[in-house]
């Protein structure tokens, strides 16, 4: 397949989750370029399954409208990097798994390397979760996004970012992609 070059100066890592706004993904991905970002799509393993077998030809659109492959898994170690270095990091959605992973530094998929190396690197880090209130009720939840925003994450739950929502009440069609977007460095 081949992939357009663009005319960004910035490139943006948008690293997802398996949450309903993931099927949502175009809308970030246009908001972001209208903001001048190169966006690269990483999916966590289990948000590609989602968009591979549960969709009609949005991985392949998705790809389209970023002109990069959408990545899910590490490469092998002889194998090109196929994505410019990221400028920023976009964690969105962001599931309590991911949160609590990404907290104690797994790195055990691509998705979770990236954005645990992005702290080291120093990257800009936005973050928006996705979860229910019970899930956002574990006291381990409350941990993870404290140490997240001490390494300096940002870390948009509550007022102003996404409020987590009762079990199976959640519309992915008013997840907060604009609070995220406007979050990332001008």
């Amino acid at each position: 397949m081949t992939m357009k070059r663009t005319p960004y100066l910035r490139t943006l890592y948008l690293v997802a989750c398996a949450a309903p706004p993931v099927l949502r993904l175009p809308v970030p991905i246009r908001a972001a370029q209208q903001a001048g970002w190169d966006v690269c799509l990483i999916l966590t393993p289990s948000a590609h399954r989602w968009l591979a077998e549960d969709t009609e030809g949005l991985l392949q659109e998705l790809e389209q409208l970023t002109g990069h492959p959408v990545r899910h898994q590490y490469k092998l170690p002889g194998q090109p990097d196929v994505l410019p270095p990221p400028d920023a990091v976009l964690v969105a959605p962001l599931t309590s798994n991911t949160l609590a992973k990404w907290a104690t530094g797994v790195s055990d998929t691509l998705a979770l390397g990236l954005i645990t190396e992005g702290i080291g690197l120093r990257l800009p880090i936005v973050a928006l979760p996705h979860f229910n209130n019970a899930q956002a009720a574990h006291p381990a939840v409350a941990r993870h996004i404290e140490t997240l925003r001490q390494a300096g994450v940002t870390v948009l739950l509550g007022e102003g970012g996404f409020v987590p929502h009762k079990p199976r009440h959640g519309d992915p069609d008013t997840y907060p992609w604009h609070a995220a977007i406007d979050a990332l460095p001008a």
